[in-house]
């Protein structure tokens, strides 16, 4: 193993944490959402539609207070004064842009067209009316992987890169650049990609979410932020504001999640296998991304400090940004808001599973076991028997 020693332990930057029991148990909640939507779904037939209906220009008024509670805590948490360190370190930061953008969107595409749009297409029969027009469930739940393919990671990839001993400076480094590239290159990549696969979407509504449910919560957690650190202290803002505010995006997610399912209960009770299907493509996609990004940072010789976050925010997604675009583009009854929902479904487990595989790889890699915020016992052990000799 080959250590290399260019940070003060101390100085080592405090970011993300151990998860905490709604996210580490976000699945279950997902699962419990599918069990009280399709409940309200059946005692109240009109509830979400008419939630659904209160809205202007396709953008839904109630829906979108619950979408940007449940941005704006993930935005608050951005620091961008980290965006200059990449200039001193700029090779996982140009791996991460790389992949989220000239690599993950098409390989999203070409997985979901394959197990959506060919193999599976027999199971997925059926159309849905969204917006006026008609389309094929399949094609609505491509639209959804698509969605979910060019939503890179961001808050939540702080936790990953904690829980798996990486260097948490250039994590942060990565959300702040990743969440800029996201403002100016969502909506014309998106909609790109979808007219190419045979969907209409209307380049003011995508714009339109993106300002909304990006934009907007971006620049309101910016500000605050800023606010915060100024008048009340970093100490402050990370252990009473982000206390109370983590568990608002939470309940704005469920709540969300939800109404959705009170749409689709029926599609779900009468086609369990949509679920299923959709993930298929959605694990294969966030393991092939996370295989060629991990196995690039090794041959560009990134410490593992490095390489883990890097290889970890190119295989997640962010989710709730998807599920924004979704529900604004095609309608909370949608097939496409289904899909990205399903993304949700499969994160967290998926997430942890490969947190696990970069921890016993980790000696794939030179070490710089200073960089990280949670230091890995194995360095500490291997040290300590160095001093001793």
């Amino acid at each position: 193993m080959s250590t290399e020693h260019s940070q003060d332990p101390s100085s080592a930057l405090q970011a993300g944490g151990k998860l905490s029991f709604f996210e580490r148990y976000l699945t279950l909640w997902v699962i419990l959402c599918i069990v009280i939507g399709i409940g309200l779904g059946r005692s109240f037939p009109n509830l979400a539609e008419t939630l659904d209906g209160m809205s202007i220009h396709q953008v839904s008024i109630p829906i979108s207070v619950c979408l940007f509670f449940m941005m704006y805590p993930i935005m608050v948490k951005i620091d961008f004064s980290q965006a200059k360190q990449a200039a001193r370190s700029p090779k996982p930061v140009i791996l991460t842009l790389v992949v989220n953008w000239l690599i993950k969107p098409f390989t999203m595409v070409a997985f979901a067209q394959f197990f959506l749009g060919g193999l599976f297409l027999p199971f997925l029969q059926g159309t849905e009316l969204i917006r006026g027009m008609e389309i094929t469930l399949a094609n609505a739940y491509i639209a959804g992987a698509i969605l979910l393919g060019i939503a890179p990671c961001t808050a939540m990839v702080l936790m990953w890169g904690y829980l798996s001993y990486s260097n948490q400076g250039h994590t942060l480094v990565m959300v702040a650049i990743n969440s800029l590239a996201m403002l100016f290159l969502y909506a014309p990549l998106g909609g790109w990609l979808l007219s190419a696969n045979n969907l209409t979407v209307p380049w003011e509504t995508i714009v339109l979410s993106v300002l909304v449910y990006v934009g907007l919560p971006l620049l309101a957690g910016t500000l605050s932020r800023l606010w915060i650190l100024r008048y009340k202290g970093q100490a402050w803002f990370n252990q009473v504001f982000l206390r109370y505010l983590s568990p608002v995006a939470i309940a704005a997610l469920l709540i969300t999640l939800v109404l959705l399912f009170a749409f689709k209960g029926e599609l779900i009770v009468s086609n369990p296998l949509h679920i299923l299907l959709i993930a298929v493509p959605l694990f294969i996609q966030t393991n092939f991304i996370f295989i060629i990004t991990y196995v690039a940072a090794q041959k560009l010789k990134l410490t593992y400090e490095d390489a883990a976050p890097a290889a970890l925010i190119g295989a997640s997604n962010h989710f709730e940004v998807a599920i924004a675009t979704a529900v604004t583009l095609f309608g909370l009854n949608s097939g496409a808001a289904l899909a990205t929902v399903v993304g949700v479904l499969i994160e967290v487990p998926l997430m942890l599973m490969l947190v696990e595989v970069c921890k016993r790889t980790a000696f794939w890699f030179p070490r710089d076991p200073q960089k990280a915020t949670l230091p890995d016992p194995r360095c500490l052990k291997y040290n300590l028997k160095e001093g001793l000799n």
